[in-house]
């Protein structure tokens, strides 16, 4: 009996932290001249550090979208499109995220705190 009780206790610490959902931020670069990385409908600026679902839509055989920072440097191929999905651990500091062949024009950033 005190096993079953013990076993509920557990399961009850357990099951909260199994179902908090992780945050998604959605990339998009093309299918124009554009790269955004948003959360929800809010461009990206700020951030807690944690773990994060990325989910990317490449829209464009001419692009990638490429997200470079502490700990994570990640990027979707030049010449496909189609969805990507990374789970990343983002930690304090400035990510960026750019267009690898088109840097200069399509890029952005944020800060991690």
């Amino acid at each position: 009996m005190k096993l079953v009780a013990l076993a509920a206790m557990v399961a009850a610490l357990i099951v909260p932290s199994a179902l908090a959902a992780t945050p998604t931020l959605t990339g998009t670069v093309g299918p124009g001249f554009t790269i955004t990385l948003k959360q929800g409908t809010a461009k990206v600026s700020k951030l807690k550090a944690g773990t994060y679902v990325i989910k990317i839509s490449d829209k464009s055989n001419i692009h990638n979208f490429a997200l470079k920072g502490p700990g994570v440097s990640k990027a979707t191929s030049i010449g496909g499109t189609g969805t990507k999905t990374w789970t990343v651990t983002l930690k304090k500091g400035t990510y960026k995220y750019v267009c690898t062949p088109h840097a200069t024009i399509m890029k952005g950033s944020f800060t991690v705190s």
